[in-house]
């Protein structure tokens, strides 16, 4: 097993790393649309925090050496499941279309720092 770590990505804001590599494939913790460089949301919307969840996907799974061409499955957490559409709209430009990975959707209480969305993905090196 190896640890991924990339500064082009927030930094871990609890006892658990950005990416695992485990064999040929990359599980990655959940990404908040944070700002890597502040720390910071993105944006108080939906959209501006999905964005910078995917982009800070991307910059983990390049730093383990795979890319969003190579994700099989994600999760995406919402904290309101009527932001569903918009939130798909922005996750299917990170993906080939008639490519997508595997997906579950799930609706949850809360998410740190008070986010809208968090996704995490797992990737074939």
């Amino acid at each position: 097993m190896k640890t991924v770590a990339t500064k082009n990505a927030p930094g871990a804001i609890g006892p658990y790393s950005q990416a695992q590599i485990v064999g040929n494939m990359v599980f990655t913790s959940g990404q908040l649309g944070l700002d890597p460089a502040t720390g910071d949301f993105a944006g108080a919307d939906v959209q501006a925090q999905a964005k910078k969840s995917l982009e800070n996907l991307k910059a983990i799974l390049e730093a383990a050496g795979t890319g969003m061409d190579k994700v099989c499955k994600t999760t995406v957490f919402l904290f309101d499941m009527a932001n569903f559409g918009t939130v798909n709209e922005i996750y299917g430009t990170f993906f080939k279309e008639g490519a997508f990975p595997a997906r579950s959707c799930v609706e949850v209480a809360a998410l740190p720092k008070g986010g809208l969305v968090e996704i995490e993905a797992i990737a074939e090196l």
